[in-house]
C-alpha cells in the first residue's frame, strides 16, 4: 500500500510539473513574434540558439519539462509493478 502512494504521488507531482509548464508555454507563446521550428508551443518552451544580436524570445523550460514526464513515467511504473503484483498474489 505504501508503494501504491509514493508512485501516485510522484505521477502527480510529475504530472503537475508537465502541465504547468505547457500552460505557460501556451500562455507566453502568443506574445512571440518570431520563432524557429514547427510549433510556437515547443518553441516558448525549449527555446532555440541566439544568434547575434538577436533576441531569443524563450521561457528555456526543456529540463524541468523533461524531468516531469520522467517523474509522470517512473510514478506509472511503479503504480504498474504494484498493480501486477496485487493480481499476482491473487492468482
Amino acid at each position: 500500500m505504501k508503494r501504491i502512494v509514493i508512485g501516485g504521488f510522484i505521477m502527480l507531482g510529475g504530472l503537475l510539473v508537465t502541465l504547468t509548464i505547457i500552460l505557460a508555454g501556451s500562455i507566453y507563446a502568443t506574445n512571440i513574434t518570431a520563432w524557429s521550428g514547427k510549433s510556437k508551443l515547443w518553441h516558448a518552451i525549449f527555446g532555440a540558439k541566439q544568434y547575434g544580436n538577436e533576441v531569443v524570445q524563450s521561457l528555456f523550460l526543456g529540463f524541468p519539462f523533461v524531468v516531469g514526464i520522467l517523474l509522470t513515467i517512473l510514478g506509472l511504473i511503479i503504480l504498474g509493478q504494484e498493480y501486477y503484483k496485487t493480481f499476482k498474489n491473487e492468482a
